[in-house]
């Protein structure tokens, strides 16, 4: 596995390139070919490797969703007994929401925002009649950081609200209560940022995240 993952390094290849064929990486690296479809088979399933039948294998996509598999099974491993995984994938996603909040705030500061403001208008009606808003609430976050540089960020705040999603409902939690308060966090959020209010905005951060932590200290308790 380190000997093809230094092969794709070595060789400036990307996401979409073309490796070599079986017989072409024994020969390179030295090794049998159960080795390589052993590694191939690993790799492939950390999205570092793509096969495609009848085409070959590529460089992946590298995304995170290995990280979102692993996540959500660790913080529902436990049951409804124990809340604790899913206590510290919430906390995770408020350290990186606290962390991003500068480059938030420079990047949406005098601009518009129309359609963020549109999903918190959605999510806000939606909560007056008890529905949650999955869809708008993630379009939201995704949309805060669209305009941020860091891609990283941008890929563990996707794969950590999928996890946190993938979660709640395996444990069986209300995720309905207080709906109106995260709605309403939403929009601070986004007022916030617009008119570049930094300390506001960490304000309305930890706002969003206080019913869901609430709930979980309760049940943890």
């Amino acid at each position: 596995m380190d000997a093809i993952k230094a092969f794709i390094l070595q060789e400036n290849l990307l996401p979409g390139d073309s490796l070599p064929t079986e017989t072409q990486l024994c020969e390179t690296l030295g090794v049998s070919r159960s080795s390589v479809r052993e590694a191939i088979r690993k790799l492939e399933a950390l999205n570092i490797v793509s096969v495609e039948h009848g085409k070959g294998t590529f460089v992946g996509s590298l995304s995170l969703d290995p990280l979102v598999q692993t996540l959500a099974f660790r913080a529902s491993i436990y049951g409804t007994e124990d809340l604790r995984g899913l206590s510290d994938v919430v906390e995770v996603r408020r350290y990186l929401d606290l962390g991003c909040a500068e480059q938030v705030v420079q990047s949406l500061h005098g601009t518009d925002q129309p359609e963020l403001f549109n999903y918190v208008s959605v999510m806000e009606e939606k909560a007056k009649v008890g529905h949650t808003f999955e869809e708008e609430d993630l379009n939201f976050h995704l949309g805060l950081l669209a305009n941020t540089a860091n891609l990283v960020v941008k890929q563990l705040v996707h794969s950590l609200w999928l996890v946190h999603m993938a979660v709640v409902p395996q444990l069986g939690l209300e995720i309905s209560h207080r709906l109106d308060d995260t709605a309403h966090a939403h929009r601070l959020m986004l007022e916030a940022a617009v008119s570049g209010d930094l300390k506001a905005y960490r304000e309305a951060v930890l706002y969003h995240y206080a019913p869901l932590e609430a709930i979980l200290r309760e049940r943890i308790q």
